[in-house]
């Protein structure tokens, strides 16, 4: 193996691991956590795949910086009222797709799935993250996640982050 592929394998499995960190916090509701898997100026769409494709702006959520996650964050635990559900995020393995301007592109698909107290599951959203990663002295961190989403529908509301 040479040196590239093995570094390329150890990059793919710090994002890899990076995923399932975040997906874990957001699954065990760890919400005041999830900010901090950006950079300060950190950007998060959840955007619908046919505008994606289109190059169309328009998306349900478009968050330009930590303090507007801080801010979703407050509503989601302390002023939307919702029927209360878990949701399990499944994350594949990141496909590298290269560097520029120190940024590492990389992109992986999700699955979400809801589950209600009582309830049985349903999937939630389906798509792919589409990232841009930078190396920081606390590790990895999101210069900008995009979750462009397969689904037609999205059920209910959008809360949660996915």
């Amino acid at each position: 193996m040479s040196a590239a592929d093995r570094d390329a394998l150890l990059l793919q499995l710090e994002i890899d691991g990076f995923n399932a960190r975040y997906a874990a916090a957001l699954d065990e509701r760890r919400f005041d956590d999830w900010p901090q898997f950006f950079l300060a100026q950190g950007e998060y769409v959840v955007q619908a795949r046919e505008n994606f494709d289109r190059g169309l702006p328009l998306a349900l959520i478009a968050l330009e910086s930590q303090g507007m996650m801080k801010d979703r964050v407050y509503g989601i635990t302390q002023t939307i009222y919702h029927g209360p559900y878990y949701t399990r995020h499944v994350v594949g393995p990141a496909l590298l797709l290269g560097e520029e301007d120190g940024r590492i592109r990389a992109q992986a698909n999700y699955a979400v799935f809801r589950t209600r107290p009582g309830d049985a599951s349903e999937v939630y959203n389906v798509g792919r993250y589409i990232d841009a990663f930078e190396r920081t002295p606390a590790g990895l961190k999101l210069a900008s996640r995009r979750c462009v989403y397969d689904s037609e529908m999205v059920l209910n509301s959008l809360i949660y982050p996915i």
